[in-house]
């Protein structure tokens, strides 16, 4: 490590406590996407205590702090950090007002962050930085509560349900030229990412006629009947999905009917339909309309079948050598592990988004047990989950940006981005806005 890169595990070293108080504080209080209120605020609250400029309530719960903002037009990097939880209302440390717990280490990403932002806003570090370094929070990258995104898309706040889709839309990334992501890991410490699923929401109403369950069932259109053949169909189709485009069609029954004793006149779902491709989500997509509508036509029902964008398939990507150096030199004696370019995750990440548009470098951390999204998942290194993980995201920044970013700058110009700027992007998600209803 050279002067500048001692000077910043030093800053962070010192502050330990106050990256672990941090971190702490977000496990205990999860949010859920688009409600990260309190989250968003001490993220907030932090950067203001550092005297950097900032952009408040960027897809409604978003925020960016600024450092260099003279170095703007040299280069740009934006350090990620995701703001929401999972509804996991059995976790250990669930909030019990919001039923959320950090079940996938994005607290541990903003603790990174936050604890980045302390030693590069370091004079002498600063000066070093031949760029502008954002710090952002993002909103809403868990895909969930679907028909509550909806509404927000109704009362006009947002169009898409992911959180870094709708601030590529309102234009929060125009200024970015390449980001920094971080993600907890059961596998350690990794650098760089495999590809991974992209997808496409649904919401399913199953429209039905209420009547007497027993007392007159001839009376009434089944819903809940009609939804199941639709589940059935669905199911009988998954032998189509080919093994090499990692189909995932997983939904869940929001609305089941109303009464015991009366049939249920109106059932809803939610589903994602997730592929390794655009045409396998696409594919797959199709498969789960036509279900639904067999089985309300066999039973006499109507559907509203509403699609909503969700996320593009992630794209693997490299870590530049001068990072992955830097990586194993604040590791330590932990291992540092390259991920496999051409490894594949059945999940799905808005960061997928973003690098359909600029490079995004993604680095992991362990520091858990347990599984992502589980009721299990459990810190049980805060040296790694958060203290290491604040120092890759310093060191790799100042890896990036010193002797004018030259490393920056060569994996921006060597980059091909699939979509040229963000109108083509908005253009290609709003294809997969529609309703079909009958």
């Amino acid at each position: 490590m050279d002067q500048v890169e001692t000077r910043i595990v030093e800053i962070i070293e010192s502050n330990r406590q106050v990256i672990l108080d941090f971190a702490n504080d977000i496990y205990c209080n999860g949010e859920l996407g688009y409600k990260e209120f309190r989250t968003s605020e001490k993220f907030i609250q932090f950067m203001e205590s550092l005297n950097l400029p900032l952009t408040k309530n960027l897809a409604i719960t978003g925020a960016k702090a600024y450092l260099n903002t003279a170095k703007e037009k040299e280069f740009s990097l934006a350090l990620l950090g995701e703001l929401d939880a999972l509804r996991i209302p059995k976790h250990a440390f669930v909030n019990p007002v919001t039923q959320a717990a950090h079940c996938c280490g994005h607290h541990a990403q903003l603790a990174g962050v936050i604890g980045a932002a302390m030693a590069l806003t370091d004079s002498e570090i600063a000066d070093k930085l031949d760029g502008q370094v954002i710090f952002f929070a993002t909103p809403a990258e868990e895909y969930g509560e679907v028909e509550f995104k909806n509404t927000l898309v109704e009362d006009g706040k947002i169009a898409y349900g992911g959180g870094k889709c709708e601030l590529i839309r309102i234009g929060a990334f125009d200024d970015v030229d390449m980001c920094l992501a971080h993600h907890s890991s059961l596998n350690g410490i990794q650098a760089g990412s495999g590809s991974g699923n992209g997808f496409v929401s649904k919401v399913i109403r199953i429209k039905g006629k209420a009547a007497h369950a027993a007392g007159c069932p001839e009376q009434g259109i089944n819903a809940l009947s009609a939804a199941t053949l639709g589940l059935q169909g669905l199911a009988f189709n998954r032998e189509t999905f080919r093994d090499e485009d990692c189909v995932r069609v997983h939904p869940i029954m929001t609305k089941g009917g109303e009464l015991v004793n009366v049939v249920p006149d109106e059932v809803v779902l939610e589903t994602l339909v997730r592929g390794r491709t655009l045409e396998a989500f696409a594919d797959a997509a199709l498969k789960t309309d036509r279900s639904f509508k067999a089985g309300a036509m066999a039973m006499g029902a109507g559907y509203r079948i509403e699609t909503k964008p969700g996320y593009l398939p992630s794209l693997p990507q490299a870590a530049p050598e001068e990072m992955i150096e830097i990586m194993k030199e604040a590791a330590g004696d932990r291992e540092v592990k390259l991920v496999s370019l051409d490894s594949h995750s059945g999940g799905s990440t808005d960061v997928g988004d973003v690098q359909h548009l600029m490079p995004v470098v993604t680095f992991n951390t362990g520091g858990i047990t347990g599984g992502l999204h589980q009721v299990d998942f459990k810190v049980t290194d805060e040296e790694e989950a958060y203290i290491l993980t604040a120092k890759i995201f310093a060191l790799s920044t100042y890896r990036l940006l010193k002797d004018n970013a030259a490393v920056g700058k060569r994996m921006k110009d060597t980059y091909s981005p699939r979509f040229g700027n963000r109108n083509e992007y908005v253009e290609f998600m709003n294809q997969y806005l529609k309703v079909e209803e009958e």
